[in-house]
């Protein structure tokens, strides 16, 4: 095995064809695709493409928030119309036009089923598999609560929930994503201590993805991870997934005093540029970040982010670039 493990962060574009004629069959041939697409370039941790949560009517975010918190127990969809105008013109949610849902209750797992979710795609994978779920830090911060006290009981309630979910998937990698942190770095410790729940839960191995969003092709927080080295660090978790492609280079230095039990993840394909990065570029992408962080520490190679925003040809190019270039980078192929 290579010492450096390709893998992706998780979406991935949804096909034209489930789009256009949508059914539990389509579903699955399209999970199929997704993943033999990554077997077939030589990614060694392969994913599902986050088509599990494929929904037509799923607003804006490819139903990394719907699908967890509308099933839930005390969510529901009805609000007043000064509410939606209020949520589009907050902070921390004017990039969306409406919220997934509102709290109006004790929360409750309700009809989420990620067990079964994991256990389709799974099925269908033959390389090392990894599920992920959206944090429940970014899952408080987007639904407009009516019950919990503040958003930090709300988010414990949510970790609890998905706690409970994940004890329960059987893949060799869960990923947790939290993509509203960076723009909130405050606010790291509860959510440290939220997420901790749930990786805590995980009986493989665990993992966390952090990126500052892309919506559009666009980043949506601002900031950068200096002011969450001691959130990284207080994390439960086997190793990070981290944006860095899209990030100034200088910014490696941080992740000098990331606890080294922690594996480092670098993100090396931009995926708000369409261009494909060659082998060469992914190659000196690596050598940079072991020139800063020091020989070894790199221990996954992927994407900044999923590639649902992207066309699929385009993904699949970034797909096989990540290959070659550890390839490359690793001394399989000539440089």
């Amino acid at each position: 095995m290579p010492r450096i493990q390709t893998t992706v962060v998780g979406s991935y574009p949804v096909p034209d064809w489930l789009v256009n004629s949508p059914s539990e069959q389509a579903l699955v041939d399209a999970t199929r695709v997704v993943i033999a697409t990554q077997e077939m370039a030589g990614i060694d941790v392969v994913c599902d493409g986050e088509l599990y949560r494929f929904d037509i009517n799923h607003p804006e975010t490819n139903g990394m928030i719907e699908y967890f918190v509308r099933p839930l127990e005390g969510v529901v969809q009805q609000m007043r119309f000064e509410e939606r105008i209020a949520y589009r013109h907050a902070e921390a949610t004017r990039f969306r036009t409406r919220p997934p849902g509102v709290v109006v209750g004790p929360l409750g797992a309700g009809d989420l089923d990620l067990p079964l979710a994991c256990a389709r795609a799974k099925a269908l994978a033959t390389k090392t598999f990894k599920f992920t779920l959206t944090g429940p830090h970014m899952l408080a911060k987007m639904l407009m609560n009516k019950h919990y006290k503040d958003t930090p009981s709300l988010a414990f309630a949510l970790a609890d929930i998905l706690a409970q979910q994940v004890a329960h998937c059987d893949a060799e990698v869960i990923q947790v994503d939290e993509a509203n942190l960076p723009g909130a770095p405050h606010e790291w410790e509860w959510a440290a201590e939220s997420i901790n729940r749930v990786l805590s839960a995980v009986k493989t191995t665990p993992a966390v993805h952090l990126c500052f969003g892309n919506y559009g092709g666009q980043s949506i927080q601002k900031g950068g991870w200096k002011n969450l080295i001691n959130y990284l660090n207080a994390l439960k978790v086997d190793h990070i997934v981290m944006e860095c492609a899209h990030r100034p280079a200088e910014e490696l230095e941080v992740f000098r005093d990331l606890d080294p039990k922690i594996g480092f993840g670098l993100g090396v394909i931009d995926i708000k540029k369409t261009e494909a990065e060659s082998a060469d570029a992914i190659a000196r992408s690596i050598e940079r970040a072991e020139k800063v962080l020091g020989a070894g520490r790199v221990k996954t190679i992927h994407p900044d982010c999923g590639f649902w925003m992207l066309k699929r040809g385009i993904a699949d190019a970034k797909i096989r670039a990540l290959k070659l270039g550890r390839d490359l980078f690793e001394g399989t192929t000539a440089r």
